[in-house]
């Protein structure tokens, strides 16, 4: 017997709205987060009439919005998928720092989970693999993540 409250959250749900911010930027990669995101969305509960994706040029672009769609109170948590690929210079630390900053500022700004599913891998193999091959699909993995901390958030 314990003496505490345990608030932990299960993996599904009803009745959550949930947004999606998709890079276009890589497509080839963030296709398949978006296909595995939606799976699982849907097998967790979630009604797809109650999904909104929507998607922005990058990776560097998705803070924005979400802060937005936070900001429009018509969610109960977000995800965002995108890729990026290192390269032969230092705009990929730029652009995944940014992006990293960015979604945290927003989930802790609009008190909402705010999914992080941007891949930062050193090529393109590594993406491929976290896209569904290898190391599994990290958009599927987001969806379930989102439903826990949904649940989470609503015991609060």
């Amino acid at each position: 017997m314990t003496d505490y409250r345990l608030i932990e959250g299960k993996l599904s749900i009803e009745g959550a709205k949930v947004g999606i911010a998709v890079a276009r930027f890589n497509a080839f990669v963030v296709e398949s987060l978006l296909a595995g995101a939606l799976d699982t969305l849907r097998r967790g509960g979630v009604d797809v009439a109650d999904i909104t994706v929507v998607r922005v040029p990058g990776a560097f672009e998705l803070p924005l919005v979400l802060d937005k769609m936070a900001a429009s109170g018509d969610y109960d948590g977000l995800i965002a998928l995108g890729a990026v690929i290192r390269g032969s210079t230092t705009h990929y630390e730029a652009v995944a720092d940014g992006c990293n900053k960015g979604l945290a500022q927003v989930s802790l700004e609009h008190s909402l989970p705010v999914i992080n599913a941007v891949l930062t891998t050193e090529n393109i193999e590594q993406a491929i693999e976290r896209a569904g091959s290898k190391a599994g699909n990290k958009g599927s993995e987001a969806g379930g993540v989102l439903i826990e901390m949904i649940n989470v958030v609503r015991q609060l």
